[in-house]
């Protein structure tokens, strides 16, 4: 019964996304100014994963929603058009990471290898600037390598943890299997390591 009722709320989402794609394709500028002040947020939480910058995440996102706009007759409703926004942006974010010259940091600090065996881990705020300095930069590298993976699997990794998506959303917003979202998950994580 539960599964029936977030199908259902699904479908009317699919449905609201529908209509108010139909309006901005019939001319309504009102209904897009909707769509990026719904999605604009997640947006920028996603090219922010990626990119290490507010400022330059917001300028990603904003590339994405004129891309959007441009080609949003492509949408083809199979999926959320917020997963389908966040795919855009991720791409345009990984590509702008990529395109990052490269810079080196030499950790001072005697066995830092073995104190930072998590790539996520995140330091404290009150954290010596030269440490805040590191971790940007292994943040960066992280970036890079994941834009450097080959897709699909570049692009189910960056959406699960850059674009916060679940991996139902990213099958319904890549339209594939669910079963193969979790098999190229977990090839691109084993590539990265």
């Amino acid at each position: 019964m539960e599964h029936e009722g977030v199908a259902a709320v699904r479908l009317e989402r699919l449905d609201e996304d529908q209509r108010v794609v139909d309006a901005v394709l019939g001319g309504d500028r009102d209904a897009f100014r909707a769509i990026v002040e719904r999605e604009a947020g997640t947006m920028i939480a996603a090219c922010a994963r990626i990119l290490g910058d507010r400022a330059e995440a917001e300028d990603a996102a904003q590339e994405a929603f004129v891309i959007a706009y441009r080609s949003l007759a492509t949408w083809r409703g199979e999926g959320p058009l917020g997963g389908w926004l966040v795919r855009i942006a991720v791409r345009i974010a990984l590509r702008r990471a990529a395109g990052r010259k490269v810079v080196a940091w030499i950790d001072p600090r005697p066995g830092a290898a073995a104190e930072d065996a998590s790539p996520f881990a995140r330091p404290s705020a009150g954290s010596d600037p030269a440490v805040l300095a590191m971790h940007t930069e292994r943040d960066a590298v992280l970036r890079r390598a994941v834009g450097a993976l080959e897709d699909p699997y570049r692009e189910v990794v960056a959406l699960r943890f850059f674009g916060d998506r679940s991996l139902a959303e990213i099958a319904d917003v890549t339209g594939r299997p669910l079963g193969t979202v979790k098999t190229h998950l977990h090839r691109g994580l084993a590539r990265l390591r």
